[in-house]
């Protein structure tokens, strides 16, 4: 008789189901795993209020999550029962070109967990063979708590966004959304030396939660002038980045008046693909040299980082996983998000 397991499952839009399924199997090129922690992303609130055609449906939900290796195949070295692992969850095909520059974020033949692969809002799931051949998989020192070590994928995300920015020690950022993954970069962009963060949300809630990160000014734009504000605390010639974290066209567009020449801007945030049109003047990025990047999701070294930051305490895991809830609880968990009550839940199988 095959073992069990509670398991979310995703079907179609407002369909998602708390099961009991069969514990996965271990295939010889693959490692299984004893899930502990699952953070729930707005990808996945998205895919159940919305739908996304990407996952092969039904599937086991979930893409930020940590465990302990319960299994080894037999074919896979380096890896040992009883070790805590995280991943870079869209696995990379390791063959295209974008794979062969080492941008396996940007692979064309992505595969997602919890999209392609069973997820991690369950009790086990499988790490697949090409995960560990493309070095998605990081090991987790064992001091680390596992609702902190979830975090470690959505926290990648923004040592990627960041590292593109290239922020410089003694840099001002601004960063416009103080959602979970907008805090996770402004935390991120002080690791990286920034001196100062402008933190910019219209959420009043967001705005409050954000006051115990300790940012250096917090702004509501829906009531005070943000462009304005920027410059005045720049000397008048605007932040050295902005990162736009928030998925909306009108601060998008904004953000290169944000910034001084020959500053940066990360569009961080995606926008929806039937309204994903911006107007920006053209003029404030030719005359400033105004550096425009995009970011999209990281690779295992950027997790490796990320893992880093928080094994040794210098992020505030504590405050960013704001919610521990039960598999069953998972209605409830976006319920939370959706009021801006929490930053990351938590989900403990």
């Amino acid at each position: 008789m095959t073992a069990a397991m509670k398991a979310i499952r995703y079907y179609s839009p407002g369909d998602i189901r708390v099961e009991t399924i069969d514990i996965p199997q271990c295939a010889d090129d693959e490692i299984r795993v004893k899930i502990d922690a699952c953070a729930v992303c707005g990808t996945d609130m998205k895919a159940y209020r919305h739908g996304n055609p990407r996952i092969k449906a039904p599937m086991v939900m979930g893409h930020e999550f940590t465990g302990i290796i319960d299994t080894v195949g037999a074919n896979v070295d380096g890896f040992s029962t009883g070790e805590r692992i995280v991943m870079a969850t869209s696995i990379s095909c390791g063959e295209c070109y974008y794979c062969k520059k080492g941008w396996r974020n940007l692979c064309v033949d992505i595969a997602p967990m919890g999209f392609a692969y069973p997820g991690g809002m369950a009790e086990y799931t499988t790490i697949p063979a090409r995960a560990l051949q493309n070095d998605h998989v990081i090991k987790v020192p064992g001091n680390v708590k596992a609702e902190h070590a979830a975090l470690s994928e959505p926290l990648s995300c923004a040592v990627n966004s960041v590292g593109n920015c290239d922020i410089q020690p003694g840099d001002t950022v601004v960063v416009v959304g103080a959602g979970p993954m907008g805090i996770m970069n402004a935390c991120v962009a002080q690791q990286f030396g920034a001196a100062k963060i402008i933190l910019s949300e219209i959420n009043p809630e967001r705005l409050a939660q954000a006051e115990e990160f300790g940012f250096d000014l917090l702004v509501n734009p829906a009531r005070q002038d943000l462009t304005q504000i920027v410059k005045d605390n720049t000397g008048g010639i605007g932040a050295d980045v902005a990162i736009v974290a928030a998925p909306a066209a009108a601060p998008q567009a904004q953000a290169i008046e944000l910034v001084r020449k020959r500053g940066t801007v990360c569009l961080f945030a995606s926008l929806p693909a039937d309204n994903c049109m911006l107007e920006i003047n053209s003029r404030i990025i030719h005359y400033g040299e105004i550096r425009l990047v995009g970011t999209s999701d990281s690779t295992g070294e950027h997790v490796a980082k990320a893992v880093e930051m928080i094994a040794g305490g210098s992020l505030p895991a504590d405050r960013l996983a704001t919610h521990i809830r039960r598999l069953d609880e998972i209605l409830e968990a976006f319920e939370l998000m959706q009021s801006g009550r929490a930053l990351r839940v938590v989900l403990k199988p």
